[in-house]
C-alpha cells in the first residue's frame, strides 16, 4: 500500500473509530471492565458495621480509638489485543475481508482505552508470534497500532491460538485485559485459554464473514486454503459436499463454544457485512450487568 493511500486510510479509520468510541463505548467500556486492583485512600474511624480487618491498629493505638484503612479501586488499565493475521483474515465477501473489519475493531477499542487513561499494546499472531508492541499510553500511540494492523504482512500464514496466548501471559506480568481477535478457525488452544484467564480478564471476539458458515452453491470451482496455499477443484452443489461442511462447521461452533465456557471466556460474535457497534455495546452492557 503506497504511503499515501495508507495515510488516508489511516485517517478514516480513526474519524470513525474516535466517533463510535466517544458516543457509543465510553461509559460502556469504562463499567465493563474493572480495575486492577484496590489502592489506599485514606484512614477514617471505625463505624460500626465496618471490617474489623480493615482497622490499622498503628492509628487505632495513636488515638485511642479504632480506625480503618480506606480503599478505592485503581481504575488505570492495561489493555491488550491479541491479534490474529494469518492467512484466513484476508478472506472476506462483504465490503471488507476481515484483516481491514479487524483494525477498525482494534482502533475502535484502542481509543476507548486512551479516552479512559489506560495503556494499549498489541501482539500479531499467526502459528507464531509475529510482533510485540508494548503497552503505552496516547493518541500517537493508538497511531502507531492502526497503522500496523493495516500494513503489517506475516511471515508464517497458519493459526496457532495456543502459541499466542502462551506468549501472552508470560510476556505481560500485570493483570490486564485482554482482547483476543480471530476467526477462531484453530483447535485445542482450551488449556492456555484457561491459563491466561486465570491470570487476566480476556474477552474473545470472533470476526466471521456470512461464507465461513456457508458453503455456496456455485457448481465445479477451483478453491485454495488460504493458510495452507493447498489448491484442488470441488463441486460446490454437491450434496455429499455440502454435508461434509455443515458437520465441519457444527463441530467448530461446538468446540469454540466449550472452550469458551470451560475457560470462563466472555465472547462476542462480529460479521464483517454488519455493524459491529451494536454487538459491542451489547457484550460490553452485559459484562457490566
Amino acid at each position: 500500500m503506497e504511503t499515501k493511500e495508507l495515510l488516508k486510510k489511516i485517517k478514516k479509520i480513526e474519524i470513525k473509530a474516535r466517533g463510535a468510541s466517544k458516543q457509543l463505548f465510553a461509559g460502556s467500556y469504562h463499567s465493563a471492565f474493572k480495575g486492577v486492583g484496590m489502592e489506599f485512600a485514606e484512614v477514617r474511624q471505625y463505624h460500626p458495621g465496618d471490617e474489623t480487618r480493615a482497622i490499622d491498629w498503628n492509628v487505632t493505638a495513636r488515638f485511642n480509638e479504632p480506625f480503618i484503612k480506606t480503599f478505592e479501586e485503581e481504575r488505570e488499565l492495561t489493555v491488550m489485543m491479541l491479534v490474529d493475521v494469518s492467512n484466513s483474515s484476508y478472506f472476506g465477501t462483504a465490503q471488507q475481508n476481515k484483516r481491514d473489519y479487524i483494525a477498525e475493531v482494534c482502533a475502535v477499542l484502542a481509543f476507548s482505552a486512551i479516552y479512559n487513561n489506560d495503556k494499549v499494546g498489541v501482539i500479531f499472531f499467526s502459528d507464531q508470534v509475529e510482533k510485540y508492541i508494548p503497552p503505552r499510553k496516547g493518541k500517537q500511540h493508538v497511531l502507531r497500532i492502526i497503522r500496523d494492523l493495516l500494513e503489517f504482512e506475516p511471515v508464517n500464514s497458519k493459526t496457532d491460538l495456543s502459541q499466542a496466548l502462551s506468549f501472552f501471559t508470560k510476556a505481560v506480568k500485570k493483570k490486564c485485559t485482554a482482547f483476543l481477535i480471530s476467526d477462531f478457525l484453530d483447535q485445542g488452544y482450551e488449556k492456555q485459554l484457561r491459563v491466561a484467564n486465570r491470570k487476566h480478564d480476556v474477552m474473545a471476539i470472533r470476526v466471521l464473514d456470512k461464507f465461513d458458515n456457508t458453503l455456496p452453491d456455485l457448481g465445479w470451482v477451483a478453491v485454495t486454503d488460504a493458510e495452507t496455499g493447498a489448491s484442488t477443484m470441488v463441486n460446490t452443489s454437491g450434496k455429499r459436499l455440502q454435508r461434509k461442511f455443515l458437520s465441519w462447521r457444527s463441530e467448530m461452533e461446538e468446540e469454540f463454544e466449550t472452550t469458551l465456557m470451560r475457560s470462563g471466556v466472555d465472547a462476542v460474535n462480529l460479521m464483517t457485512d454488519e455493524s459491529y457497534v451494536n454487538n459491542l455495546r451489547k457484550a460490553f452492557k452485559h459484562r457490566s450487568r
